[in-house]
């Protein structure tokens, strides 16, 4: 793991053509570590997988808007020497490649993948999310406590162990005990028109979920991609649950 302006993040392989692997809200970079494997094993470039501002073992320091996010790994990818970047991202994740993607950050995107990325928000959805942004970091007794707490703000609760490297990946320890890494005042990056954002790509953009994602369905996300796919039987972390149907959709 390596920091460079306070942006946490593990990497390999070589070439200019980089893979960044972009987590989603609440997660770290860990979430990736089921898909790693055919990474190493078939891209033909570099890759990164970077923990967002925020999040896990990068700095906690606001604004957490989506241009930050996008201009922070526009850095990673020029620290690693792209010429090129592929972006695979999972839900919040897929949204920030969709901004990088944009042209603005001096970083040539070459294709988006997202996974899960969620375009529909009620009022009262955006309500609770500016509404957690502003309760202060939860301080728990134990690190195991604090893993469940991680492994329930990413989605993982039931397919990860709280003693699991993904789940403690999570976990920061402060003076009073231990509390998830995830800066609580990131969920106010939430209110902007997903659909908006992702339009604003400049890059191809494949839209893909798993068929049992309570947060988003194929039509919502053919309004943006019509050739979206359902990837059948995984769930909202389908990078976790199916990497192989995952790691296809990059493939093809």
């Amino acid at each position: 793991m390596t920091t460079r302006a306070g942006i946490a993040s593990r990497s390999g392989g070589s070439g200019g053509d980089l893979l960044l692997l972009l987590h989603g809200l609440g997660a770290t970079g860990a979430v990736w570590n089921r898909l790693l494997p055919l990474v190493e094993r078939s891209w033909p470039g570099s890759w990164a997988v970077p923990d967002l501002r925020g999040h896990g073992a990068s700095v906690a320091e606001p604004p957490y808007g989506y241009a930050v996010h996008a201009a922070d790994v526009a850095s990673v990818a020029v620290a690693c020497g792209a010429t090129r970047v592929t972006v695979l991202g999972h839900s919040f994740g897929g949204v920030v490649g969709a901004v990088l993607a944009g042209g603005w950050y001096g970083v040539e995107v070459t294709r988006v993948v997202a996974v899960g990325v969620k375009i529909d928000w009620t009022d009262d959805e955006v309500a609770r999310a500016r509404a957690l942004a502003a309760r202060p970091p939860q301080v728990l007794p134990t690190a195991a406590e604090a893993a469940e707490r991680h492994l329930r703000l990413a989605g993982l609760t039931g397919l990860v162990a709280a003693d699991d490297p993904v789940a403690l990946a999570g976990v920061r320890e402060t003076p009073d005990g231990y509390s998830p890494a995830l800066d609580p005042r990131a969920f106010g990056a939430v209110g902007p028109p997903v659909e908006e954002v992702l339009s604003r790509a400049r890059a191809p953009l494949r839209l893909a979920a798993g068929s049992a994602d309570p947060m988003v369905g194929l039509p919502a996300m053919r309004r943006v991609d019509p050739d979206a796919a359902l990837l059948e039987g995984a769930g909202h972390n389908a990078h976790w649950e199916a990497p192989e149907a995952v790691w296809r959709l990059l493939a093809g």
